[in-house]
Formats: structure tokens, C-alpha cells, sequence
């Protein structure tokens, strides 16, 4: 479930002071996105430029996604925007990034964003992963997958596994992403798979998503059972994200993987 989300002037001023030894003076920190996975996300304007800053508090049971986020940033470089220093002090864990110019990626049917997407997808699939110890897919899975299908969740490629459109800044007639705290280790094809469940939230019926998916070179080569096993265990889990009264933006998710899930199991048996 989405984090309550506090405006960047509620930190505490010794956090404040901690980040404009980065940043320069703030002159504005106006609160982005939906509050998701952090409680502070703010744009800095600052005497010296630009600057976005998430924050959790240091006691928050998400707060080793931080952490991760950190270690991982001068490995995706390529894709990602740059870490500037991370803040831990007073209670809170704080990352500052440079901030990317553009605007959140748009996943409806005919935007000229998904080609970008792709592209994306692809230059992820092209990076190492890091000597950074990441979660594994199979472990992220077990519970929702039979057990049977779970090798086919195991790689060694480096996956991102949130396609959230908000989480996608395109500029430049270019996609970069954000958000790497739940990066993983796993087979190359399984990002194409997340994206696969958002472009459906998005308004693409399944063979369109399907077919955006195969623009990723990695997705070629999923296995069709490991496929649709990886689209029954999204439909559990997101069942247990949205809890007994799923939101709004909860609810699309679910839709999304019941659509993707009954579509495969059709698939399946031809």
C-alpha cells in the first residue's frame, strides 16, 4: 500500500541543513508522484540546480530498500539518474539524485513513449548485474508460484521489477529509470513481463502487451509455462498488496494480472 507521504520541509531542519550541504540552498521542494514506496519524494530547486530527494524513516520496515538503491546506483548509470550522496541521520535515511528532465512515461495504446520503453528494457538487459547481493526472483516468487515453475524465474541477469509508468522519465527521446531499491537477480525476460502487467493496467488488451514485450530481446526466449506461471504468481500478489479493500490504483493491478492470467491460461492450451 502506498506511504503516507510529508512535504519536504517536514524533515527535521538537521536533515535539511545535512542536504543543502549537497544541494546549495533549497527555494523549493515541491512533493512528486503518488507516494508509493517513500515518505518525502521531492523536486529540490536549489541555488546550485536541480536535485530529487526520497526519503524513508530510518525505523520503516522498506527502509533497506535505501540501502539497496545506494549501492547499486554507480552500476546503472547508464539508465539511471546519478546518486549524489545519501543522508542518514536523525531518524532518516535520505538519497539525493540528480533530477531528470522530462516527463513520466506515457504506457497507453499508440503513445509514442513505449517504443522508448523498450529501449529501455533492453539497455537494462545489456547492463552486468553488480557484485551486489540482490534478492533472487525465485526467492520473490516461492510463495505465490508452484514450486515447479520456479527455475524458470532464476537467472543472473539484473532486473528492476517495478515498470510503474512513474517510475519511467522520458527526455531526449530517451527513457531513464528510477527507483532501484527492489532491484533483483534474475532471468532477463521477467522485466518485460512486469512491464507487460502495467501497459494492461494502461489500457492494452493482452496480445498488444504481449506484443510490446517481444520488442525486448530477452522476452524471445521465455519459456511459455515459465510465462504464464510468472502471470498466475503477479495475480497472488497482488492480491495480497491490495488486502481486503484494494484502492483505486491497487484495483487496476489486480485487473491487469487477472486479464494477463486468464488470457495465458488460454494460450497455454494451444
Amino acid at each position: 500500500m502506498p506511504i503516507d507521504r510529508i512535504s519536504y520541509w517536514n524533515l527535521p531542519m538537521v536533515v535539511r541543513n545535512k542536504i543543502e550541504d549537497t544541494t546549495g540552498t533549497v527555494t523549493s521542494a515541491p512533493s512528486v508522484g503518488e507516494g508509493l514506496n517513500s515518505s518525502v519524494a521531492a523536486l529540490l530547486r536549489t541555488s546550485k540546480g536541480r536535485f530529487f530527494v526520497k526519503a524513508l524513516p530510518a525505523d520503516h520496515r522498506w527502509v533497506w530498500t535505501q540501502a539497496r538503491e545506494a549501492e547499486i546506483a554507480p552500476y546503472v548509470s547508464a539508465v539511471a539518474p546519478a546518486l549524489c550522496t545519501r543522508v542518514v541521520d536523525l531518524g532518516w535515511d535520505v538519497l539525493i539524485f540528480e533530477a531528470l528532465d522530462g516527463h513520466q512515461a506515457d504506457y497507453a495504446p499508440g503513445s509514442r513513449d513505449l517504443g522508448h520503453v523498450a529501449d529501455l528494457l533492453t539497455r537494462i538487459g545489456e547492463l552486468p548485474c553488480p557484485p551486489v547481493t540482490l534478492r533472487r526472483a525465485e526467492q520473490r516468487l516461492q510463495a505465490y508460484a508452484e514450486p515447479t515453475y520456479l527455475r524458470h524465474f532464476a537467472g543472473d541477469a539484473l532486473l528492476h521489477t517495478d515498470l510503474n509508468h512513474a517510475n519511467v522519465i522520458i527526455g531526449d527521446d530517451q527513457a531513464r529509470i528510477v527507483d532501484w531499491g527492489w532491484a533483483t537477480r534474475g532471468a532477463a525476460w521477467l522485466d518485460a513481463g512486469y512491464w507487460v502487467i502495467w501497459l494492461i493496467a494502461s489500457g492494452h488488451d493482452p496480445s498488444s502487451a504481449e506484443r510490446w514485450a517481444a520488442k525486448v530481446p530477452a522476452w524471445r526466449s521465455a519459456p511459455a509455462h515459465g510465462v504464464t506461471a510468472f502471470a498466475k504468481a503477479n495475480v497472488r500478489v497482488w492480491v495480497e498488496i491490495g488486502g481486503g479493500e484494494p484502492d483505486d490504483w491497487t484495483r487496476r493491478l489486480i485487473n491487469a494480472s487477472d486479464l494477463w492470467h486468464e488470457y495465458r491460461t488460454v494460450f497455454s492450451r494451444y
